[in-house]
Formats: structure tokens, C-alpha cells, sequence
């Protein structure tokens, strides 16, 4: 079953595919980092996606310049930043704003109402996003909060100074 619901989009800019390569490329330590540690710390997230652990997921939050690639199999986890150009064949894409995404990783927004309300657009295997959600959705504690703490005070402080910004639509 696919579903879409429209999120808007910024057009094109001149020298974007630099600025996103080299973002990708700034960003690609972190996210490594932070994907090695959460798979550690969280192995039963795994056992929840079932079939869906070799399901390629991109999840676009719009107004960062690019996308992310998350493979979520245990013996081959992937989680990589890619320009949106360069984006490889997803099984399912989640697009949104950057602080609605990392608020559903945490349950602290709800993914239905944020699709219904056109905040969030999913398209491709939907049952894919389903088991992905449930399985974040058993995590105890909070995935955003062990990842700025990864950082120590400047990781709390600038998930801390996000979230005071971040106004749901």
C-alpha cells in the first residue's frame, strides 16, 4: 500500500548539489557515530522491523540540505547522509521538517496526525514506516536525548536550544 500527502519544498538554488555534498560529507562522522551507538544500546529495535530490517529507507527533513539514507540491518546498518540528487531507490521516504522527524523518533509527536495535517509526507512500503515507528516507539527513553549526550554539553545544549525553537505546525 502507498500513500502521499504533500509537504512543500524549497526550489532548487544555484551551487546547491556543492553545498549539499559537502554538508553530507561534514555530517557523515556524526551520523556513523550515532548509528553505531544506538544499534548497541538498542538491539531489539531490530527484532521489530522484521522483514523490513533490508528495507532502505530516505528521510528528508526539507529545510536541511540533504536527506538521509537509513538501512536499518543489523549485519549491514547503514545511515548516511546523501544529497537529495544522489539519493538511492528507497523502499519508503519520510519527508518533513527536521524537528517534526526527530520528535516522532521520540513519540512526542503523533505521526498520524502530522500525516493527516500534511506535515509529514510518507510514501512507498507504508508497513515498512508502520514497523519502523512501532519499533521506535518500544524504545525507552528518549533516542534524541542519548544522541546530544553523545556530545556531552554542547550536543544537550543544541538539542535544547532546537526544541525551545521548534513550533509545531
Amino acid at each position: 500500500m502507498t500513500l502521499n500527502a504533500t509537504v512543500s519544498q524549497k526550489s532548487p538554488l544555484p551551487g546547491r548539489g556543492i553545498a549539499e555534498r559537502l554538508a553530507c560529507a561534514v555530517v557523515q562522522p556524526v551520523l556513523s557515530r550515532v548509528v553505531r551507538r544506538i544499534a548497541s544500546r538498542h538491539s531489539s529495535l531490530f527484532a521489530r522491523l522484521g522483514p523490513h530490517q533490508s528495507t532502505d529507507f530516505l528521510i528528508d527533513p526539507i529545510e536541511l540540505p540533504f536527506a538521509l539514507h537509513l538501512r536499518p540491518d543489523p549485519q549491514d546498518l547503514v545511515l548516511r547522509a546523501v544529497p537529495r540528487d544522489a539519493a538511492p531507490r528507497a523502499g519508503a521516504t519520510i519527508r518533513g521538517r527536521f524537528m517534526l522527524l526527530l520528535e516522532l523518533i521520540d513519540s512526542e509527536e503523533d505521526g498520524d496526525a502530522a500525516f493527516f495535517s500534511r506535515d509529514l509526507e510518507v510514501s512507498g512500503d507504508t508497513e515498512a514506516v508502520v514497523r519502523l515507528r512501532n519499533a521506535l516507539d518500544d524504545v525507552d527513553g528518549s533516542i534524541a536525548e542519548e544522541t546530544a549526550a553523545m556530545f556531552g554539553r554542547p550536543g544537550r545544549a543544541i538539542l535544547s536550544r532546537l526544541r525551545r525553537s521548534y513550533i509545531p505546525s
